[in-house]
């Protein structure tokens, strides 16, 4: 299932719920610590982690992006800025369980939102995987059968605002 993506004040959001069977404690290690985080993105690299903080983007050409981390609570919220857009990650424990909630308000559609979008939901499913100790070996395969239906999600949210 993609994420549902809604308008509110005309600006597009993007939201990814997954129920993972892991704890918070372990689901948060995945996003906040960077030989983990590095298994599902290569690319980024947390300096600091805190409000303020700072996420370096290897953009593979000896040049770094640096995005800012907007918001940190331990174990519950990891926000940060995404070009000119922000994502939200959400933890909640349940009681076997934990919920994930991502978001990504995206404050500039380009053509390149779609693509994105499909790449965080390939991001959301290798996570996924890790935490059951499985992987996904081919993410441009799973990101090629996700890419057209998050084209048509854009182009009708769009239509909307």
């Amino acid at each position: 299932m993609i994420a549902k993506i809604k308008n509110k004040n005309n600006v597009l959001t993007a939201l990814y719920e997954r129920s993972i069977n892991h704890s918070v404690d372990d689901v948060w290690a995945y996003l906040a610590e960077n030989n983990k985080l590095q298994q599902w993105f290569s690319e980024l690299e947390i300096q600091e982690l805190k409000t303020d903080g700072e996420i370096l983007f290897d953009l593979g050409d000896g040049n770094f992006e640096r995005m800012q981390i907007t918001e940190v609570v331990p174990k519950e919220i990891f926000a940060f800025t995404w070009d000119k857009n922000t994502v939200r990650f959400e933890l909640e424990a349940r009681e076997s369980s934990c919920l994930l909630v991502f978001k990504e308000y995206l404050h500039e559609v380009t053509e390149h939102t779609p693509k994105d979008l499909a790449g965080w939901h390939v991001c959301l499913d290798v996570i996924e995987a890790l935490l059951d100790g499985k992987s996904i070996e081919d993410r441009e395969a799973l990101w090629k059968a996700c890419y057209p239906k998050y084209q048509q999600a854009v182009t009708d949210a769009k239509a909307d605002l």
